[in-house]
């Protein structure tokens, strides 16, 4: 089957065009968006796949991440009007992105009249969260009638993560250990054991958890009610300031983008480097903290943009888990675990390494499996 993976995020488009009989990729590309400009952006993806005429004449189905699916999806569903009702009712809890998927799904449907389209949902992969992991201390009723409970997000980034380092580590599959750190401009872990996941840093929207490109990751939430007065503004205007003016950004004062503020940083930057030092201490507190639900730890896997590509990061946070056994090679490290089939410490386990994540490729087989092939 060939099947069109399409990956509408925050800040890119991704897709990739899959024989899913043999994983070979057809088509591969990625479209930076800038600001407010989702819809060029899905028109630029499109054009260029009705430029492969070919190609598009044998595509079988389309898939797309979707990242929230509420507690109604555990897994990847044919998309239908109940399925886009579903995830228009689950936008209030992932406003930057669940509108951009259902965006992008209507704009794959109007250029593909006819080819089935499948929903690929961050959530599903979480779902497998025991009551004590995803359950707020508030009024159960607010759960039970208002679905406020943890969900957990970058699913299926996390499921690849947490398969390659079985894979690459040689660790039994029904009792391995893993911690999975998904770090791009939204960032997350996860504690995934014996191929489920158990534990995640991210809740009921991504907005909770780590220190991300612009998001403000976990604070207190007296600070809503505070800023709300202080500032004159109302609940969405500091959801704003947490969504889109916080996290590295709001830190350094210069970017939310990690590769500018190691640049900063070398010029002497004293911003971005404590950016950059909070970033790592807040990722390595998360990872100890895993260990507790996973009952130790066997390996942790870095993947994402910030994850496969910053030796920096990924070193600092190494350091600050020493404790835990971890020994970095600087020479592996430092090219990405390149030639160690991505491993960038010494011994192990816990072993440390670096998995460039394929959620497209994931996508791409999950649209397969839902269609039959």
């Amino acid at each position: 089957m060939r099947a069109l993976a399409v990956n509408c995020g925050s800040s890119s488009v991704k897709f990739a065009l899959v024989d899913t009989a043999s994983g070979e990729r057809l088509l591969t590309g990625v479209e930076e968006i800038a600001a407010g400009a989702h819809a060029a952006t899905l028109d630029a993806v499109v054009e260029r796949l009705a430029g492969e005429a070919e190609i598009a004449r044998g595509l079988d189905g389309i898939g797309h991440r979707v990242v929230h699916g509420g507690e109604t999806f555990r897994e990847s569903v044919l998309i239908d009007e109940h399925v886009m009702a579903s995830i228009e009712a689950a936008s209030p809890m992932a406003p930057l992105h669940n509108p951009i998927n259902r965006q992008g799904i209507r704009r794959f449907e109007q250029a593909f009249p006819g080819k089935p389209q499948v929903a690929v949902f961050d959530t599903a992969f979480h779902q497998t969260l025991p009551p004590r992991a995803y359950l707020y201390a508030l009024p159960r009723e607010l759960h039970r009638k208002h679905g406020v409970r943890r969900y957990g997000f970058h699913g299926t980034s996390h499921r690849y993560l947490a398969q390659e380092a079985v894979r690459r580590f040689d660790l039994p599959e029904k009792t391995s250990r893993v911690v999975t750190a998904h770090l791009g401009n939204g960032c997350s872990t996860a504690a995934v054991l014996g191929g489920r996941s158990i534990e995640t840093s991210m809740g009921f929207s991504p907005l909770e958890g780590l220190v991300m490109g612009t998001r403000s990751g976990d604070i207190d939430p007296g600070l809503h009610a505070y800023l709300a007065r202080h500032l004159g503004l109302d609940v969405d205007g500091v959801t704003e300031i947490l969504n889109r003016e916080s996290g590295l950004l709001g830190l350094s004062g210069l970017s939310g983008d990690m590769r500018q503020l190691e640049a900063a940083e070398a010029e002497g930057n004293a911003d971005a480097a404590l950016a950059i030092e909070i970033f790592g201490y807040r990722l390595a507190r998360q990872v100890a903290g895993l260990q507790v639900p996973l009952g130790g730890l066997d390996a942790l896997v870095f993947g994402g943009g910030i994850g496969e590509n910053s030796p920096r990061v990924r070193a600092r946070v190494l350091e600050w888990l020493a404790p835990l056994g971890f020994v970095l090679d600087e020479q592996a490290n430092a090219s990405h675990g390149e030639n160690e089939n991505g491993r960038i410490g010494q011994g192990g386990p816990p072993f440390a390494g670096v998995v460039p994540t394929d959620e497209e490729f994931l996508i791409a087989l999950d649209t397969a499996r839902v269609l039959g092939d």
